[in-house]
């Protein structure tokens, strides 16, 4: 039965694409309601896919990195400060009578790094390590960078309950990748076999169970016309730049290997969407959430094409190239 789960495993991380854009589908076609219960269960799930993904990572790789935070704190420099720049100026030439979409943009692109970067990352064989460390630091920097970031570019404090958004993010990030990483080190890797196995394969559906109530609850906020083609169109074009950013940003590495290049486009290309919907929804106006809304289209869609995109760009780099 083991080895039965390990195919399948390995047949859906080679159809991850698929994956993602059969969840999408049927989201939008079959209505989810809004209920707290439905979003306490995209926090398990996600918690869930951590906790796997960190069964096949060392605490000591972990601390060790933690130790050289140059790459982790890279890539909060982009995340937090190139792409919202990127997102302002598509927001300013795109739409410059618009102040509200263009806060959306801004939004969008300032929220915090997306956890299934890190389950991406492990997916294309990155490094998982540096994922952790960059997303848990900036888990611990939100409170305190979101609102002085919105009051330098918006010209507005947002107050938000930043503790009950950061105690779910640890239980979403923090807290099972340690207990994962713990019990590796615990059973000197042995787990990892699970987490190939029957856990690798339940993590990707809890993956798709996340894709699917994300995108029902998405479609009732969308109204098709000319004005949405054109959101769309422009979002398009941010959520791919950045994961341009990403790839532009791993040529500053000491050690650019194709590990770290793949590590860099996922963790600065991906974001917590969800945590966006919440700010923008609840301390903006209703405009502010389409270029949210529309970048969930293509969040997880970009992510499952960039390996076939990036890969041979990355392979045929060298370490301390």
């Amino acid at each position: 039965m083991t080895a039965v789960f390990y195919r399948w495993n390995e047949w859906l991380g080679k159809r991850m694409f698929l994956l993602v854009l059969s969840a999408m589908a049927m989201g939008f076609y079959l209505k989810a309601p809004d209920t707290p219960t439905l979003r306490a269960a995209v926090i398990a799930f996600f918690a869930y896919m951590t906790f796997i993904t960190a069964l096949s990572t060392s605490f000591r790789q972990f601390v060790k990195v933690l130790r050289r935070p140059a790459a982790p704190l890279w890539i909060l420099v982009l995340v937090h400060g190139v792409t919202p720049l990127v997102a302002w100026l598509a927001g300013i030439i795109f739409y410059p009578a618009d102040l509200y979409i263009r806060m959306g943009y801004l939004v969008g692109a300032s929220i915090p790094i997306g956890v299934t970067s890190l389950i991406w990352t492990s997916l294309v064989k990155g490094n998982s390590s540096v994922s952790l460390v960059a997303i848990t630091l900036d888990t611990l920097i939100t409170p305190v960078f979101l609102p002085l970031f919105f009051k330098a570019f918006i010209g507005q404090t947002v107050q938000i309950d930043y503790l009950k958004m950061v105690l779910e993010l640890l239980a979403m990030i923090t807290l099972p990748s340690l207990i994962g990483m713990m019990l590796h080190d615990w059973s000197e890797g042995r787990l990892a076999g699970f987490a190939k196995g029957i856990g690798g394969f339940t993590s990707k559906l809890a993956f798709f169970g996340v894709i699917f109530i994300n995108a029902s609850l998405v479609l009732s906020e969308l109204t098709f016309d000319l004005s949405l083609v054109k959101a769309l169109l422009v979002t398009l074009g941010v959520s791919a730049s950045g994961y341009f950013i990403g790839y532009l940003g791993s040529f500053a590495l000491r050690e650019r290997s194709p590990e770290m290049i793949m590590t860099m486009i996922y963790n600065v290309g991906m974001r917590n969407i969800s945590t966006g919907l919440v700010l923008a929804l609840a301390y903006f106006p209703p405009a502010a959430a389409i270029p949210i809304i529309t970048s969930m289209l293509y969040q997880q869609p970009l992510a499952a094409i960039i390996p076939h995109i990036y890969k041979p760009a990355a392979a045929s780099a060298r370490p301390g190239r």
